[in-house]
Protein backbone atom coordinates (compact mmCIF):
# COMPACT_ATOMS: atom_id res chain seq x y z
CA UNK A 1 0.00 0.00 0.00
CA UNK A 2 1.30 3.47 -1.19
CA UNK A 3 1.69 6.39 1.49
CA UNK A 4 -1.10 8.19 -0.74
CA UNK A 5 -3.56 5.39 -0.66
CA UNK A 6 -3.11 5.23 3.12
CA UNK A 7 -3.67 8.96 3.84
CA UNK A 8 -7.16 8.60 1.87
CA UNK A 9 -6.07 9.96 -1.55
CA UNK A 10 -5.64 8.26 -4.73
CA UNK A 11 -2.44 6.96 -7.11
CA UNK A 12 -2.39 8.27 -10.70
CA UNK A 13 -4.18 6.07 -12.98
CA UNK A 14 -1.42 3.15 -14.30
CA UNK A 15 -1.39 2.18 -17.94
CA UNK A 16 -3.99 -1.00 -17.55
CA UNK A 17 -6.39 0.47 -15.25
CA UNK A 18 -10.13 1.54 -16.53
CA UNK A 19 -9.81 5.63 -16.61
CA UNK A 20 -13.75 5.51 -15.84
CA UNK A 21 -13.79 3.39 -12.47
CA UNK A 22 -13.75 5.53 -9.68
CA UNK A 23 -11.49 4.61 -7.61
CA UNK A 24 -12.31 3.49 -3.72
CA UNK A 25 -11.19 5.53 -0.71
CA UNK A 26 -8.97 3.42 1.26
CA UNK A 27 -9.90 3.53 5.17
CA UNK A 28 -6.73 5.62 7.20
CA UNK A 29 -4.97 2.89 8.49
CA UNK A 30 -5.16 4.80 12.21
CA UNK A 31 -9.44 4.49 11.72
CA UNK A 32 -8.82 0.83 10.98
CA UNK A 33 -6.70 0.06 13.40
CA UNK A 34 -9.01 1.67 15.94
CA UNK A 35 -11.91 -0.95 14.71
CA UNK A 36 -10.06 -3.99 14.66
CA UNK A 37 -8.90 -3.04 18.19
CA UNK A 38 -12.52 -2.34 19.10
CA UNK A 39 -14.18 -5.12 17.39
CA UNK A 40 -11.91 -7.74 19.30
CA UNK A 41 -13.36 -10.51 21.17
CA UNK A 42 -10.51 -9.85 24.17
CA UNK A 43 -9.64 -6.96 26.13
CA UNK A 44 -6.61 -5.34 24.75
CA UNK A 45 -4.02 -2.89 25.87
CA UNK A 46 -0.89 -1.64 24.98
CA UNK A 47 1.64 0.58 27.12
CA UNK A 48 5.33 2.20 26.02
CA UNK A 49 8.31 1.74 26.91
CA UNK A 50 7.56 3.96 30.03
CA UNK A 51 4.77 1.91 30.91
CA UNK A 52 1.89 4.87 29.35
CA UNK A 53 -1.12 2.82 28.43
CA UNK A 54 -1.67 3.87 25.18
CA UNK A 55 -4.39 1.92 23.66
CA UNK A 56 -7.57 0.51 25.43
CA UNK A 57 -10.35 -1.12 23.54
CA UNK A 58 -13.96 -1.69 24.16
CA UNK A 59 -13.55 -5.30 25.71
CA UNK A 60 -11.53 -3.94 28.56
CA UNK A 61 -13.75 -1.15 28.77
CA UNK A 62 -16.49 -3.70 29.78
CA UNK A 63 -14.81 -5.44 31.69
CA UNK A 64 -13.10 -3.06 33.90
CA UNK A 65 -15.90 -0.10 33.29
CA UNK A 66 -12.72 2.45 32.31
CA UNK A 67 -13.34 4.22 29.19
CA UNK A 68 -10.59 4.62 26.83
CA UNK A 69 -10.66 8.25 27.19
CA UNK A 70 -9.86 7.70 31.00
CA UNK A 71 -7.47 4.92 30.58
CA UNK A 72 -4.98 5.98 27.58
CA UNK A 73 -2.55 8.32 29.05
CA UNK A 74 -1.69 7.16 32.87
CA UNK A 75 0.90 5.59 33.58
CA UNK A 76 0.35 1.73 34.42
CA UNK A 77 -2.53 0.49 36.83
CA UNK A 78 -1.55 2.36 39.89
CA UNK A 79 -3.97 4.37 41.71
CA UNK A 80 -6.82 3.48 39.61
CA UNK A 81 -6.91 -0.14 38.30
CA UNK A 82 -5.14 -2.04 40.49
CA UNK A 83 -4.34 -2.01 44.13
CA UNK A 84 -1.41 0.09 45.42
CA UNK A 85 -0.05 -3.18 47.07
CA UNK A 86 -0.45 -5.00 43.89
CA UNK A 87 0.55 -1.77 40.97
CA UNK A 88 4.17 -2.85 41.65
CA UNK A 89 4.62 -6.22 40.62
CA UNK A 90 1.87 -5.85 37.95
CA UNK A 91 3.77 -2.94 36.62
CA UNK A 92 7.28 -5.17 36.88
CA UNK A 93 5.83 -7.88 35.50
CA UNK A 94 4.30 -5.94 32.41
CA UNK A 95 7.21 -4.62 31.96
CA UNK A 96 9.48 -7.57 31.82
CA UNK A 97 7.99 -8.89 28.55
CA UNK A 98 9.49 -5.97 26.15
CA UNK A 99 13.18 -7.67 27.17
CA UNK A 100 11.85 -11.19 26.73
CA UNK A 101 11.10 -13.51 23.68
CA UNK A 102 7.43 -14.81 22.68
CA UNK A 103 4.64 -14.62 24.72
CA UNK A 104 3.75 -14.87 28.77
CA UNK A 105 0.87 -15.62 30.16
CA UNK A 106 -0.08 -14.03 34.20
CA UNK A 107 -2.92 -13.53 36.33
CA UNK A 108 -3.46 -10.66 38.07
CA UNK A 109 -6.60 -8.83 40.21
CA UNK A 110 -7.64 -5.79 38.44
CA UNK A 111 -10.48 -3.53 40.20
CA UNK A 112 -13.51 -2.23 38.49
CA UNK A 113 -14.34 1.30 38.32
CA UNK A 114 -17.26 0.53 40.57
CA UNK A 115 -14.72 -0.41 43.28
CA UNK A 116 -14.99 -4.46 42.57
CA UNK A 117 -12.53 -7.00 41.76
CA UNK A 118 -11.54 -9.14 38.79
CA UNK A 119 -9.26 -11.43 38.06
CA UNK A 120 -7.94 -11.71 34.66
CA UNK A 121 -5.35 -13.87 32.58
CA UNK A 122 -3.12 -12.36 30.42
CA UNK A 123 -1.18 -12.75 27.28
CA UNK A 124 1.42 -10.44 27.28
CA UNK A 125 3.92 -9.94 24.51
CA UNK A 126 6.77 -6.76 23.96
CA UNK A 127 6.50 -4.59 21.12
CA UNK A 128 10.08 -3.55 19.09
CA UNK A 129 10.87 -0.40 17.23
CA UNK A 130 11.97 0.63 13.74
CA UNK A 131 15.40 0.34 15.10
CA UNK A 132 15.36 -3.26 16.97
CA UNK A 133 14.97 -1.85 20.69
CA UNK A 134 12.13 -2.22 23.04
CA UNK A 135 9.49 0.20 22.15
CA UNK A 136 6.64 -0.89 24.38
CA UNK A 137 4.39 -4.10 25.75
CA UNK A 138 0.61 -4.94 24.05
CA UNK A 139 -1.64 -7.18 26.91
CA UNK A 140 -4.75 -9.19 25.91
CA UNK A 141 -6.60 -10.43 28.89
CA UNK A 142 -10.14 -11.80 29.12
CA UNK A 143 -11.71 -12.58 33.11
CA UNK A 144 -10.27 -15.73 34.19
CA UNK A 145 -13.59 -17.62 34.62
CA UNK A 146 -14.16 -16.69 30.85
CA UNK A 147 -10.97 -18.52 29.87
CA UNK A 148 -11.83 -21.14 31.72
CA UNK A 149 -14.99 -21.85 30.36
CA UNK A 150 -13.60 -21.33 26.80
CA UNK A 151 -10.54 -23.63 27.97
CA UNK A 152 -12.88 -26.38 29.40
CA UNK A 153 -14.98 -26.73 26.10
CA UNK A 154 -11.93 -26.53 24.36
CA UNK A 155 -10.57 -29.29 26.12
CA UNK A 156 -13.92 -31.27 26.59
CA UNK A 157 -14.17 -31.34 22.53
CA UNK A 158 -11.16 -32.51 22.01
CA UNK A 159 -11.79 -35.34 25.04
CA UNK A 160 -14.92 -36.80 22.78
CA UNK A 161 -12.89 -36.76 19.93
CA UNK A 162 -10.02 -38.44 21.24
CA UNK A 163 -10.55 -40.48 24.12
CA UNK A 164 -14.62 -40.80 24.59
CA UNK A 165 -16.21 -44.42 25.40
CA UNK A 166 -18.78 -43.72 22.55
CA UNK A 167 -18.95 -42.54 19.52
CA UNK A 168 -18.88 -38.77 18.85
CA UNK A 169 -19.47 -37.78 14.98
CA UNK A 170 -19.65 -34.44 13.55
CA UNK A 171 -21.61 -34.69 10.09
CA UNK A 172 -22.52 -31.68 7.95
CA UNK A 173 -25.05 -30.31 6.16
CA UNK A 174 -24.71 -32.62 3.56
CA UNK A 175 -24.69 -35.46 5.95
CA UNK A 176 -21.25 -36.43 5.54
CA UNK A 177 -18.87 -37.31 8.49
CA UNK A 178 -16.44 -34.34 8.96
CA UNK A 179 -14.53 -35.77 12.28
CA UNK A 180 -15.00 -39.30 13.84
CA UNK A 181 -13.33 -40.49 17.25
CA UNK A 182 -12.08 -43.25 17.65
CA UNK A 183 -14.58 -45.30 18.87
CA UNK A 184 -17.18 -44.54 15.92
CA UNK A 185 -14.09 -45.56 13.63
CA UNK A 186 -14.64 -48.83 15.35
CA UNK A 187 -18.35 -48.92 15.38
CA UNK A 188 -18.40 -47.81 11.82
CA UNK A 189 -15.77 -50.11 10.37
CA UNK A 190 -13.05 -47.76 9.21
CA UNK A 191 -10.37 -45.41 10.16
CA UNK A 192 -10.90 -42.12 11.80
CA UNK A 193 -9.40 -40.37 8.19
CA UNK A 194 -10.82 -42.79 5.51
CA UNK A 195 -14.72 -42.12 6.95
CA UNK A 196 -14.28 -38.76 6.41
CA UNK A 197 -16.67 -37.05 3.57
CA UNK A 198 -17.81 -40.74 2.49
CA UNK A 199 -22.10 -41.19 2.24
CA UNK A 200 -23.72 -42.46 5.14
CA UNK A 201 -24.84 -45.10 2.43
CA UNK A 202 -21.47 -46.49 1.71
CA UNK A 203 -21.12 -47.88 5.15
CA UNK A 204 -24.75 -48.71 6.52
CA UNK A 205 -26.60 -51.03 4.21
CA UNK A 206 -29.56 -51.08 6.20
CA UNK A 207 -31.23 -48.81 8.37
CA UNK A 208 -29.39 -45.78 6.77
CA UNK A 209 -32.79 -43.85 6.19
CA UNK A 210 -33.71 -43.70 9.26
CA UNK A 211 -30.63 -42.09 10.27
CA UNK A 212 -30.26 -39.82 7.65
CA UNK A 213 -34.17 -38.77 8.58
CA UNK A 214 -32.90 -38.13 11.92
CA UNK A 215 -30.03 -35.69 10.68
CA UNK A 216 -32.24 -34.05 8.67
CA UNK A 217 -34.55 -33.23 11.36
CA UNK A 218 -32.07 -31.93 13.49
CA UNK A 219 -30.94 -29.51 11.33
CA UNK A 220 -34.41 -28.30 10.38
CA UNK A 221 -36.15 -29.01 13.49
CA UNK A 222 -33.43 -29.16 16.54
CA UNK A 223 -32.70 -31.96 18.13
CA UNK A 224 -34.98 -34.50 19.74
CA UNK A 225 -35.89 -34.39 23.55
CA UNK A 226 -34.84 -38.22 24.25
CA UNK A 227 -32.17 -40.38 22.87
CA UNK A 228 -33.48 -43.11 19.64
CA UNK A 229 -32.59 -46.49 19.10
CA UNK A 230 -31.73 -47.34 15.72
CA UNK A 231 -30.93 -50.41 14.17
CA UNK A 232 -28.48 -50.73 11.40
CA UNK A 233 -26.74 -53.37 9.34
CA UNK A 234 -23.18 -52.30 8.81
CA UNK A 235 -21.19 -54.05 5.58
CA UNK A 236 -17.95 -55.13 6.74
CA UNK A 237 -14.95 -57.15 5.34
CA UNK A 238 -16.48 -60.33 7.59
CA UNK A 239 -19.94 -59.63 5.83
CA UNK A 240 -22.90 -57.73 7.54
CA UNK A 241 -23.25 -57.01 10.97
CA UNK A 242 -26.78 -55.60 12.52
CA UNK A 243 -25.98 -53.72 15.43
CA UNK A 244 -28.42 -51.38 17.90
CA UNK A 245 -27.07 -47.74 18.52
CA UNK A 246 -28.39 -45.44 21.14
CA UNK A 247 -28.36 -41.73 19.10
CA UNK A 248 -28.35 -38.58 20.77
CA UNK A 249 -28.00 -35.31 18.68
CA UNK A 250 -26.97 -31.64 18.84
CA UNK A 251 -27.42 -29.45 15.61
CA UNK A 252 -24.17 -27.31 15.25
CA UNK A 253 -24.28 -23.80 14.58
CA UNK A 254 -21.61 -20.73 14.73
CA UNK A 255 -21.08 -18.90 17.87
CA UNK A 256 -19.65 -16.14 15.20
CA UNK A 257 -23.11 -15.56 13.40
CA UNK A 258 -25.76 -12.91 13.98
CA UNK A 259 -28.43 -15.63 13.86
CA UNK A 260 -28.00 -19.62 13.98
CA UNK A 261 -26.32 -21.02 10.80
CA UNK A 262 -25.81 -24.56 11.05
CA UNK A 263 -22.75 -25.62 10.87
CA UNK A 264 -24.05 -29.87 10.63
CA UNK A 265 -24.83 -32.23 13.39
CA UNK A 266 -23.13 -33.85 16.29
CA UNK A 267 -24.09 -37.64 16.23
CA UNK A 268 -23.51 -39.10 19.76
CA UNK A 269 -23.79 -42.67 20.12
CA UNK A 270 -23.36 -46.12 21.91
CA UNK A 271 -23.26 -49.51 20.76
CA UNK A 272 -26.07 -51.20 22.96
CA UNK A 273 -26.60 -54.53 20.46
CA UNK A 274 -25.64 -56.99 23.47
CA UNK A 275 -28.04 -55.30 26.01
CA UNK A 276 -31.17 -55.05 23.26
CA UNK A 277 -30.90 -58.74 21.94
CA UNK A 278 -30.38 -59.71 25.68
CA UNK A 279 -33.62 -57.66 26.74
CA UNK A 280 -35.17 -59.44 23.54
CA UNK A 281 -34.16 -62.87 24.28
CA UNK A 282 -35.73 -62.25 28.08
CA UNK A 283 -38.80 -60.82 26.62
CA UNK A 284 -39.14 -63.99 24.10
CA UNK A 285 -38.49 -66.62 26.99
CA UNK A 286 -41.16 -64.54 29.09
CA UNK A 287 -44.06 -64.96 26.07
CA UNK A 288 -43.23 -68.28 24.71
CA UNK A 289 -43.19 -69.11 28.88
CA UNK A 290 -46.76 -67.67 28.98
CA UNK A 291 -47.60 -69.46 26.23
CA UNK A 292 -46.65 -73.00 27.67
CA UNK A 293 -48.92 -72.17 30.53
CA UNK A 294 -52.17 -70.41 28.60
CA UNK A 295 -51.92 -74.32 26.24
CA UNK A 296 -51.45 -76.03 29.30
CA UNK A 297 -54.25 -74.92 30.84
CA UNK A 298 -56.63 -74.36 27.65
CA UNK A 299 -55.42 -78.33 26.69
CA UNK A 300 -56.82 -79.29 30.23
CA UNK A 301 -59.77 -78.68 29.33
CA UNK A 302 -60.24 -80.70 25.78
CA UNK A 303 -62.16 -83.93 26.11
CA UNK A 304 -60.65 -85.06 22.98
CA UNK A 305 -56.77 -85.71 23.27
CA UNK A 306 -55.88 -84.84 20.17
CA UNK A 307 -57.84 -81.92 20.46
CA UNK A 308 -55.84 -80.84 23.31
CA UNK A 309 -52.72 -81.43 20.97
CA UNK A 310 -53.85 -79.22 18.05
CA UNK A 311 -54.30 -76.67 20.82
CA UNK A 312 -51.25 -76.59 22.05
CA UNK A 313 -49.88 -76.14 18.78
CA UNK A 314 -52.20 -73.36 17.92
CA UNK A 315 -50.20 -71.40 20.90
CA UNK A 316 -46.78 -72.71 20.21
CA UNK A 317 -47.48 -71.40 16.57
CA UNK A 318 -47.74 -67.25 18.14
CA UNK A 319 -44.22 -65.58 17.12
CA UNK A 320 -42.88 -68.58 16.39
CA UNK A 321 -43.49 -70.26 13.41
CA UNK A 322 -46.21 -69.80 10.41
CA UNK A 323 -47.40 -73.49 9.81
CA UNK A 324 -47.32 -76.65 11.49
CA UNK A 325 -47.37 -80.36 10.04
CA UNK A 326 -47.72 -83.40 12.29
CA UNK A 327 -46.84 -86.80 11.13
CA UNK A 328 -47.52 -89.85 13.05
CA UNK A 329 -46.10 -93.71 13.45
CA UNK A 330 -49.15 -95.74 12.01
CA UNK A 331 -48.33 -98.64 13.67
CA UNK A 332 -45.91 -98.57 16.29
CA UNK A 333 -45.22 -102.01 16.09
CA UNK A 334 -44.62 -102.85 12.40
CA UNK A 335 -42.71 -99.41 12.03
CA UNK A 336 -44.92 -98.38 9.28
CA UNK A 337 -43.58 -94.83 7.92
CA UNK A 338 -45.17 -91.43 8.47
CA UNK A 339 -49.14 -90.27 7.90
CA UNK A 340 -50.40 -86.96 8.38
CA UNK A 341 -52.59 -86.50 11.23
CA UNK A 342 -52.76 -82.46 11.19
CA UNK A 343 -51.68 -80.10 9.74
CA UNK A 344 -52.36 -75.80 9.56
CA UNK A 345 -53.86 -74.33 6.28
CA UNK A 346 -51.23 -74.00 3.14
CA UNK A 347 -52.24 -71.47 1.54
CA UNK A 348 -53.18 -68.98 4.69
CA UNK A 349 -52.94 -68.47 8.40
CA UNK A 350 -55.00 -70.78 10.47
CA UNK A 351 -55.36 -73.20 13.54
CA UNK A 352 -53.79 -76.82 13.45
CA UNK A 353 -56.81 -78.76 12.58
CA UNK A 354 -56.46 -82.88 12.17
CA UNK A 355 -56.99 -83.87 8.45
CA UNK A 356 -59.70 -84.04 6.66
CA UNK A 357 -61.03 -87.60 5.94
CA UNK A 358 -58.31 -89.50 8.13
CA UNK A 359 -54.67 -89.73 8.29
CA UNK A 360 -52.91 -90.18 5.10
CA UNK A 361 -49.48 -91.98 4.33
CA UNK A 362 -46.37 -89.12 3.30
CA UNK A 363 -43.87 -90.70 0.90
CA UNK A 364 -41.40 -89.35 2.29
CA UNK A 365 -37.72 -89.43 0.60
CA UNK A 366 -35.04 -90.44 1.67
CA UNK A 367 -33.06 -88.15 4.14
CA UNK A 368 -36.04 -86.07 4.32
CA UNK A 369 -35.63 -84.39 7.66
CA UNK A 370 -38.68 -86.05 9.35
CA UNK A 371 -37.26 -89.22 8.91
CA UNK A 372 -34.11 -88.22 10.34
CA UNK A 373 -35.38 -86.75 13.27
CA UNK A 374 -37.52 -90.04 13.31
CA UNK A 375 -34.25 -91.86 13.58
CA UNK A 376 -31.77 -89.92 15.62
CA UNK A 377 -34.67 -89.46 17.97
CA UNK A 378 -33.93 -85.89 17.88
CA UNK A 379 -34.72 -82.62 16.46
CA UNK A 380 -33.20 -81.45 12.82
CA UNK A 381 -33.06 -78.26 11.56
CA UNK A 382 -33.05 -77.51 7.64
CA UNK A 383 -33.10 -74.44 5.17
CA UNK A 384 -34.34 -73.97 1.77
CA UNK A 385 -31.01 -73.38 -0.72
CA UNK A 386 -30.49 -70.09 -2.28
CA UNK A 387 -33.23 -69.51 -5.35
CA UNK A 388 -34.75 -72.63 -4.84
CA UNK A 389 -38.03 -70.38 -4.15
CA UNK A 390 -41.50 -73.05 -3.51
CA UNK A 391 -39.45 -75.63 -5.28
CA UNK A 392 -37.75 -77.24 -2.26
CA UNK A 393 -41.19 -76.64 -0.06
CA UNK A 394 -43.11 -78.71 -2.49
CA UNK A 395 -40.19 -81.48 -2.69
CA UNK A 396 -40.53 -81.92 0.25
CA UNK A 397 -44.71 -81.75 0.88
CA UNK A 398 -44.88 -78.88 2.81
CA UNK A 399 -46.40 -75.20 2.26
CA UNK A 400 -44.73 -73.85 -0.65
CA UNK A 401 -43.44 -70.31 1.04
CA UNK A 402 -41.85 -72.27 3.61
CA UNK A 403 -38.04 -71.91 3.75
CA UNK A 404 -37.08 -72.99 7.31
CA UNK A 405 -38.22 -76.16 8.66
CA UNK A 406 -37.61 -77.64 12.02
CA UNK A 407 -38.73 -81.54 12.48
CA UNK A 408 -38.96 -82.41 16.38
CA UNK A 409 -39.78 -86.07 17.33
CA UNK A 410 -43.02 -87.12 19.48
CA UNK A 411 -41.20 -89.15 22.29
CA UNK A 412 -43.55 -90.74 25.00
CA UNK A 413 -43.37 -93.88 27.67
CA UNK A 414 -39.92 -94.50 25.30
CA UNK A 415 -41.36 -94.56 22.13
CA UNK A 416 -41.11 -92.51 18.97
CA UNK A 417 -44.57 -91.54 18.35
CA UNK A 418 -44.19 -89.08 15.22
CA UNK A 419 -42.67 -85.88 14.04
CA UNK A 420 -44.65 -82.39 14.80
CA UNK A 421 -42.49 -79.63 11.95
CA UNK A 422 -42.63 -75.93 12.24
CA UNK A 423 -42.06 -73.91 9.44
CA UNK A 424 -41.37 -70.46 8.45
CA UNK A 425 -41.60 -68.60 5.18
CA UNK A 426 -38.72 -66.64 3.84
CA UNK A 427 -39.59 -62.97 6.07
CA UNK A 428 -38.62 -64.76 9.22
CA UNK A 429 -34.92 -65.69 10.07
CA UNK A 430 -33.74 -69.75 10.33
CA UNK A 431 -34.12 -71.56 13.69
CA UNK A 432 -31.66 -70.90 16.26
CA UNK A 433 -31.05 -73.13 19.82
CA UNK A 434 -33.11 -71.52 21.83
CA UNK A 435 -36.04 -72.25 19.13
CA UNK A 436 -34.78 -75.94 19.35
CA UNK A 437 -35.36 -75.79 23.04
CA UNK A 438 -38.78 -74.35 22.93
CA UNK A 439 -40.23 -76.58 20.20
CA UNK A 440 -38.88 -79.69 22.30
CA UNK A 441 -40.88 -78.24 25.33
CA UNK A 442 -44.01 -77.95 23.26
CA UNK A 443 -43.74 -81.40 21.59
CA UNK A 444 -43.32 -82.78 25.36
CA UNK A 445 -46.93 -81.72 26.06
CA UNK A 446 -47.99 -82.78 21.89
CA UNK A 447 -46.30 -86.17 22.53
CA UNK A 448 -48.16 -86.74 25.96
CA UNK A 449 -51.80 -86.04 24.04
CA UNK A 450 -51.00 -87.60 21.20
CA UNK A 451 -50.24 -91.03 23.15
CA UNK A 452 -53.44 -90.71 25.57
CA UNK A 453 -55.14 -90.39 22.61
CA UNK A 454 -53.95 -93.85 21.27
CA UNK A 455 -54.40 -95.50 24.31
CA UNK A 456 -58.22 -94.28 24.92
CA UNK A 457 -58.73 -95.35 21.47
CA UNK A 458 -61.22 -97.59 20.31
CA UNK A 459 -59.32 -101.59 18.87
CA UNK A 460 -58.42 -101.04 15.45
CA UNK A 461 -58.18 -97.10 15.13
Amino acid sequence: MSASRSTGTTDAIGPDEDPERTPSPVIPGSRLLAALLDGMDAALCAFDAHGTITHWNREAERILGWTAAEAVGRRGFAGWAVRSADAGDVQRRLLAVMDAPGRQVHEFALLRKDGGRVLVRTQSSGVRGEDGKPAGVYCAFSEVHAQIDLERSIALSEALFEDASWGVVAVDVDLRPTVVNAYAARALGGGRTTLLGRPLGELIVQGVEDLEGALQHVLAEGPPPAPAELWVTLRTSEGDRRRCWRSGFLRLASPLAEEPVPLGVGWLFRDVTAAKLAEQDADRVRFRANQLHRAARQAAECEDPMEAATTSLDYALAGFADHVVVDLMADLAAGERLVRAAATPSDAPGPCLPVSGGPLPVRYAPGHPALQAVERAGSVRAAAPAGSGAAWAVEHQWPGDSVHALCVVLRSRGRTLGVVTFLRAANRSAFERPDVVYAESVAVRVAAAVDLARLTAEPGL
